[in-house]
């Protein structure tokens, strides 16, 4: 369940209240990833710090342990709320840093396609110098002196009729 920024400031204290500050809408976008991550890591600890709470007032409510200490702060309230409000905030500058990440490698593959099509287009004019006179002759090609038999035209209609004749008598039967 998300919580409005009002409630959020109500639950947690004015210095903690900075840090969840900066997951949200304006402050997100200008951060810096260093940024981000630092916030990240301070928020997880205070999440892991209201987690604790949280479970020792259960035990202490079902009597399996002792409260803890007799002088807590006044954000002892709701442990389980503050904890949500801290998890809300690490969940959104995670989203923010995938964001991020995903637009790097996005550029980082747009830029490696654009390098492997210049590439590419430059193999294709490739010139290559004329290859010239070379010292030895080589082989010299040796014309063919068979000529291509001639088939008269005598042979070719009488192989034609030949076809007509056979095939009237198959016809025939």
């Amino acid at each position: 369940m998300s919580l409005s920024c009002r409630s959020e400031r109500s639950l947690v204290s004015h210095d903690e209240y900075a840090i969840v500050l900066l997951s949200h809408h304006p402050a997100i976008y200008d951060a810096g990833s260093d940024a981000l991550r630092d916030a990240r890591k301070q928020l997880r600890a205070l999440q892991e710090r209201e987690a604790t709470f949280s479970r020792q007032n259960r035990r202490a409510a079902r009597g399996k342990a002792e409260p803890r200490g007799g002088n807590f702060p006044g954000t002892y309230e709701r442990p389980k709320q503050r904890k949500q409000v801290f998890a809300a905030a690490v969940k959104r500058i995670n989203g923010e840093l995938d964001r991020r990440a995903k637009i790097e490698a996005r550029n980082a593959n747009v830029e490696a396609a654009r390098k492997a099509l210049a590439l590419r287009r430059a193999a294709n004019f490739a010139t290559h110098p004329a290859a010239g006179d070379t010292a030895n002759p080589g082989f010299n090609p040796v014309s063919v002196s068979r000529r291509r038999p001639i088939v008269t035209g005598k042979r070719v209609g009488s192989v034609s009729q030949a076809v007509k004749a056979s095939q009237a008598r198959r016809d025939s039967r």
